[in-house]
């Protein structure tokens, strides 16, 4: 049996699992066949009866399967904290988010601001800019993305600003990340891990959960922009 291990993974953790992937298998570890996209995105297709071994959700969603007996319950990990943060493009001025106030003038000053449409930091976004009360008036100009990275956005000049989790933001080269959102305002996402039911590869998935999992592993999530 080929020693690989099928991952589906939220885009949040991409950076940190494709910087990992190779030293783990040159340590002696399975190659990791990764595919990312949004917790939802991801839910969708396992509903439809997408196939694989180990995956990376939201620590609700992931919940949600275990208790369901799609995930194994026992092998669930937590990896990681996320939070919310705003990219623009590389030069540009860095606006004031450091408080509420400013970020909502920040918000309303905005030409265009880029957020995902199915994402956890794009459910959160909508969430937030309905509370501020400005939701009308940041929606009718804004650039809402299916999937995949709004920080593209901000190279292509649809949005001058970019919403997303940190780790995401820092996918996109050319780019620079302003900071996070003011942490009063929002709760970090928790990603976790598991291995699916059905999967044939137990030995292996087990060894990954447990490897992601690790402190070795801790200096890579940070570097990605996570909080182990």
């Amino acid at each position: 049996m080929e020693n690989v291990v099928r991952l589906l993974s939220t885009l949040a953790l991409k950076g940190a699992v494709c910087s990992l992937a190779g030293r783990y298998q040159a340590d002696g570890g399975a190659r990791i066949d990764a595919d990312f996209a949004p917790t939802l995105g991801l839910l969708d297709r396992l509903r439809s009866g997408e196939s694989a071994d180990v995956v990376i959700l939201t620590q609700e969603a992931l919940g949600d399967l275990a208790a369901q007996g799609t995930v194994a319950a026992e092998t669930c990990v937590d990896l990681a904290r996320s939070f919310v943060g705003i990219a623009v493009k590389a030069g540009a001025v860095h606006p004031d988010i450091a408080t509420d106030a400013a970020l909502r003038a920040t918000l309303l000053g905005a030409r265009s601001v880029a957020y995902s449409r199915i994402g956890a930091s794009g459910i959160f976004f909508a969430q937030l800019i309905e509370r501020m009360g400005i939701a009308p008036e940041i929606n009718a100009r804004a650039t809402i993305t299916p999937s995949g990275f709004t920080a593209e956005r901000l190279l292509t000049g649809e949005a001058d600003l970019a919403i997303q989790q940190i780790s995401e933001l820092k996918q996109v080269g050319g780019v620079e990340i302003v900071g996070p959102v003011p942490r009063g305002l929002q709760s970090p996402a928790v990603f976790s891990a598991g291995r699916l039911a059905a999967s044939k590869k137990v030995v292996q998935s087990n060894a990954l959960l447990q490897h992601l999992a690790s402190p070795e592993v801790a200096p890579v999530l940070r570097e990605s922009g996570l909080e182990p």
